[in-house]
């Protein structure tokens, strides 16, 4: 470890990571070089506050370092309005803000370390008719000979055609480079795959087993790939992780805006997708016991933003009226040219976009679901950072999108976390005592059952299962405000205002109470109120009052408890038997469209059918939105709500039917 000209010395504790790095990086820059993970669910844009750090100062001989507060530039504005006067007295930065210009120690304490978060995208069992579009095909050729030298090309091309009656074939130039070695190596017997029963995309000597496609789900915060058996559809291997993008923005408009302000951006964002998905499709081919050569196939989902990056296909246009996409239709692509490392011939299928905000993700939901072959009144929410709806039924089709901000993936929230261990994921409170137990991911039973809790912070889940209860329990009011008048020492007036206790400092891995604030009540409000005024306009536009099935899709539509969306008032009101999960739906319909080439087709018809809706250009958007911020809502009512809400009287509110409390 030897000094440059320009670098200063940095130690990131407990982990005793060292070394050197130029002057004038951030924090997080060197932890980034030096392979410490801080967590950041902002994309350094110093607004989610998650990535606090300690300085250590003094002399350290270990270390041969001399750690000043002097070696930082100085606290900035967005610093001080996320740290509290005593932790800005105690000596934290924030790591995303924070310059270094000199030698420093840097203490990252457990709330701020990235964890590994848990992925809820397991494959679904589907059925559907196989229809891939690469088959196997094994013939046997006639050795050429001086009185038959046929080029190897034409041999394959007439035995095809003899035995197949394949005919009008085409051969991709790196199968062509290798056919003639390939047909010697196998002694004249060769396995070809065929794309489209049109081009040879492979070959392999002798007789070659059935192939394999991947099919890819490229969301905001995680990327699924599912390894399937061509021939028979079945998910042989499944691999998650993180997508590498959330590191330059948690959410679309902090990727686009990364893109534009940033020279590399969209090349630095294009490689790390590129690179993620090489190692899921590398991981998913171990696991299955075979080469990564032996992927032939691959269909690709995500939403227009991740669509657009994945291609390299320049995002800035999606943040700027008319929001424009560059292409709607789907798109085949060879794998090469994307630097994708599975066979060198295969092809990838990238599904078509709806809009600017509703992307092949939703296609793939909605070729996964078929709303289009129902005749129910059917509302899928594709639940995320970025909130997609499907809302219709055989006759016609809405969608929309909605910002739900990243509150739901634990940013915005003071305690907020991804859905790692240690992690609250449920919380129940006494509607009487006031008194909480809760579940940590990682840890079996509830909190009042463990010698030993750990909670390091709270997960989308858990956060609207808190704000839930604290409503259920008169905690909170309808309007989202603290009741101060309950008598519990868990609510208290802090230096931000109120906020109540859902884990005391003793049941935490943090050494402090992990509490619900009224930001992060609000900041709940806005997401749940962005879904709820969207759904409502769209109810609006198809001119029906009530929704006979609502489906809530993606790994955080599976992970939240339905009772609980409903209190707070997430969607309008429905059967509660009629509201299910149905995990990674996007994910299925690219595993659809990877299995039978016909659903390709139909995804491109349908996701042109589906009227799109900009719900900000509603004329009453705003008033619609501000109704949804109450729980459940301002004015609508919620028939089905009755026995959840056992504390409320059904009455009339600003001349509709409505719940109100009791006591007021």
């Amino acid at each position: 470890m030897s000094k440059g000209s320009g670098q200063v010395k940095v130690v990131f504790l407990p982990s005793e990571q060292r070394g050197y790095i130029g002057s004038g990086k951030s924090i997080k820059q060197a932890a980034g070089e030096l392979g410490v993970g801080i967590e950041g669910l902002c994309g350094d844009e110093g607004t989610c506050g998650k990535c606090k750090v300690r300085i250590e100062e003094g002399i350290v001989t270990r270390y041969s370092i001399e750690s000043r507060m002097e070696n930082l530039s100085p606290l900035n504005k967005t610093e001080k309005g996320l740290l509290t006067s005593r932790q800005q007295r105690d000596g934290y930065r924030l790591a995303c803000q924070a310059r270094i210009r000199g030698d420093i120690i840097v203490s990252v304490p457990e709330e701020s370390r990235l964890a590994n978060q848990v992925v809820r995208k397991a494959a679904r069992e589907r059925t559907f008719e196989l229809k891939p579009t690469v088959r196997k095909y094994c013939v046997e050729l006639k050795p050429a000979t001086l009185d038959d030298a046929l080029g190897d090309w034409e041999r394959l091309q007439a035995e095809l055609k003899k035995r197949f009656k394949l005919v009008n074939l085409t051969i991709d130039y790196q199968a062509l480079h290798s056919l003639q070695r390939t047909v010697r190596q196998g002694g004249w017997r060769i396995t070809v795959s065929l794309w489209m029963g049109r081009e040879v995309i492979g070959v392999e000597p002798g007789v070659a087993e059935d192939g394999c496609g991947l099919a890819v789900d490229i969301g905001t915060t995680t990327v699924a790939a599912y390894l399937c058996r061509l021939s028979t559809g079945d998910v042989i291997a499944t691999e998650s992780m993180v997508n590498p993008q959330v590191a330059y923005g948690e959410d679309v408009i902090a990727r686009i805006n990364y893109s534009m302000t940033c020279k590399e951006g969209l090349e630095v964002m294009n490689r790390a997708i590129i690179r993620g998905i090489n190692e899921l499709a590398g991981r998913t081919a171990a696991r299955a016991g075979i080469k990564r050569s032996a992927i032939v196939d691959m269909a690709v989902v995500g939403n227009t933003c991740m669509h657009h990056i994945f291609l390299g296909l320049d995002p800035g246009y999606l943040g700027r009226s008319p929001f424009s996409p560059a292409l709607h239709r789907s798109l085949d692509i060879k794998a090469r040219e994307l630097g994708l490392r599975i066979s060198p011939g295969a092809y990838v299928h990238v599904l078509p976009v709806e809009a600017g905000f509703v992307g092949a993700d939703n296609v793939g939901v909605l070729i996964a679901e078929e709303p289009y072959r129902q005749d129910d009144m059917v509302l899928i929410i594709d639940v995320g950072t970025n909130g997609e709806l499907i809302m219709g039924n055989r006759d016609r089709l809405v969608s929309a999108s909605c910002a739900t901000g990243p509150a739901f993936e634990g940013a915005e929230i003071r305690y907020g976390m991804r859905a790692a261990p240690g992690a609250i994921e449920k919380v129940k409170i006494d509607p009487v005592t006031r008194e909480v137990r809760f579940k940590v991911i990682g840890k079996e039973g509830w909190s009042t059952d463990l010698d030993e809790v750990g909670a390091s912070g709270i997960c989308g889940s858990g956060i609207i299962d808190a704000v839930a209860q604290l409503f259920l329990a008169g905690v909170l009011d309808r309007t989202g405000q603290f009741n101060t008048d309950v008598g519990t020492l868990r609510l208290r007036k802090a230096e931000g205002g109120p906020e109540f206790v859902i884990a005391w400092a003793g049941e935490t891995s943090i050494g402090q109470d992990i509490v619900v604030c009224q930001q992060d009540v609000r900041n709940i409000q806005l997401a749940k109120g962005a879904i709820y005024a969207g759904a409502r306009l769209m109810m609006r536009q198809l001119g029906i009052d009530k929704l006979d099935k609502i489906v809530l899709a993606g790994a955080f539509g599976s992970g939240i408890d339905k009772e609980s969306a409903a209190i707070i008032g997430m969607f309008p009101d429905c059967a509660q038997e009629e509201v299910y999960a149905v995990g990674n739906a996007a994910g299925d319909g690219a595993r659809i469209a990877l299995l039978n080439a016909d659903k390709r087709v139909e995804a491109d018809r349908r996701a042109r059918e589906v009227e799109y809706l900009e719900l900000t250009l509603a004329p009453d958007f705003d008033k619609v939105f501000t109704r949804a911020m109450w729980f459940p809502n301002m004015e609508d009512g919620f028939p089905h709500l009755k026995h959840l809400l056992p504390g409320f009287k059904q009455g009339a509110e600003n001349g509709r039917e409505g719940y109100q409390c009791g006591s007021e």
